[in-house]
């Protein structure tokens, strides 16, 4: 018997279009001899649609009329079974749709990449793939991040976080201090978004105020680092969990000294057309898109067999560490003059997933997708070990004394 995944996609994010991406090009490389897929699309109102052509990628240039042909549901746990029900449910219509399985989350950023919809899917009792509700939040706050890996004895850049209310009120002092503590040439960027989204580079105070309003913009907080001379990038995907992973091959992005932006990751100079089946890239393989779009890269990235080594060996400790699983992408910084690598950020959710950086190991993407389903299933097998409750008698006799509360009754 095949099992029903339930793909979900969109959401109330900035990289809401990414994710359409992403999720019709996994779409296409699951294995439809093992699974019957249903495509979940999330409005940026995060309304849940279903149907015919929510797996098209050609649909999303109409969106108003895509969802007018589809059909919205609900998620609704009954019987212990995840149903999707018609919303709103007409007069004497049949309520029912389908059912899923196990969810397959494949969104980026806030409001679904960062525990949100872990939250909620892990509220409905279902198997999900990918992070679970913490790693997924601390994975999407830098801040939060960092502190954990440095914890954790990994390298990364010291930083200053600053909140919107903080900036506002006392423009003069955080300039002053990011001056100070982190001087020139210098990077701000929103604490909880990928995809370069707002994220800038600053040469003097002029080019910061700058770079913080544009951060702010999209974020209630952000982060400043200094910027990396001579800068190198290089990224390496992890499969696993906090028990076991393995580091796939390292890529090295091509974007001279500067930070890759939003258009070079996804729109180039290429196209990215597609049909029910996925997504092909400018620049495919065999298997399909490269991800990412047109972006340039190197792979194997062209660092020395023990450079290679240290990076995916730092990829799994930071994966284990922050209680990962499924699939993440870790991108690392380099200063190719002096060779000093840190960790840089983690995606929880890659674009694409990353399955081109498990290609050169011979790993087909619809292989990494069975996997990361055999790791939702294997910890859903896990909670159902955990003890959630225990008998008590402890509401016996309670007398809550009107308008008093608990604190303040006496049993």
């Amino acid at each position: 018997m095949k099992i029903k995944i339930g793909v979900m996609f969109g959401g109330k994010s900035v990289e809401h279009e990414i994710s359409i991406i992403s999720a019709i090009q996994a779409i296409g490389h699951l294995n439809r001899e093992k699974y019957d897929v249903i495509p979940i699309y999330i409005t940026k109102n995060n309304e849940f649609y279903v149907g015919e052509d929510i797996g098209n990628i050609s649909a999303y240039t109409d969106l108003p009329s895509l969802l007018k042909k589809s059909q919205r549901v609900i998620m609704v746990n009954d019987e212990n079974k995840v149903k999707l029900i018609k919303y709103p449910q007409k007069t004497f219509s049949k309520g029912f749709v389908d059912s899923i399985d196990i969810a397959f989350p494949v969104v980026h950023g806030t409001n679904v990449e960062d525990g949100t919809l872990q939250g909620f899917l892990h509220m409905l009792d279902i198997p999900y793939v990918g992070c679970d509700v913490l790693s997924s939040a601390v994975g999407m706050d830098k801040y939060v991040m960092k502190t954990v890996l440095k914890d954790n004895g990994i390298p990364v850049l010291d930083c200053k976080c600053y909140s919107g209310k903080e900036f506002d009120e006392n423009e003069e002092a955080v300039v002053a201090e990011i001056e100070s503590a982190v001087g020139y040439p210098l990077i701000v960027k929103p604490v909880n978004l990928g995809s370069s989204i707002g994220i800038s580079k600053a040469d003097n105070r002029g080019e910061l105020l700058e770079a913080l309003d544009t951060a702010f913009h999209y974020a209630s907080k952000v982060l400043v680092e200094r910027a990396v001379q001579n800068l190198k990038e290089i990224n390496c995907s992890v499969v696993g969990d906090s028990e076991s992973a393995e580091a796939s091959e390292c890529e090295e992005p091509v974007s001279s000294d500067r930070i890759l932006t939003y258009a070079e990751k996804y729109i180039g100079d290429g196209s990215a057309k597609g049909a029910k089946g996925g997504v092909k890239g400018a620049k495919s393989s065999p298997s399909g898109s490269k991800g990412m779009a047109t972006l340039k890269r190197k792979i194997p990235a062209e660092i020395s067999d023990s450079q290679r080594e240290e990076i995916r060996t730092m990829a799994v400790k930071a994966f284990k560490c922050l209680g990962c699983g499924g699939v993440s992408r870790i991108d690392f910084m380099m200063d190719s003059a002096t060779g000093e690598i840190w960790l840089n950020e983690i995606n929880t959710i890659p674009g694409s997933l990353s399955f081109y950086l498990w290609e050169p190991l011979g790993v087909k993407y619809s292989e990494l997708l069975d996997k990361m389903i055999s790791l939702a299933l294997k910890r859903a097998r896990e909670e159902q070990g955990i003890t959630y409750s225990f008998d008590t008698n402890v509401l016996q006799g309670v007398n809550l004394g009107g308008a008093k509360g608990a604190k303040g009754a006496k049993g």
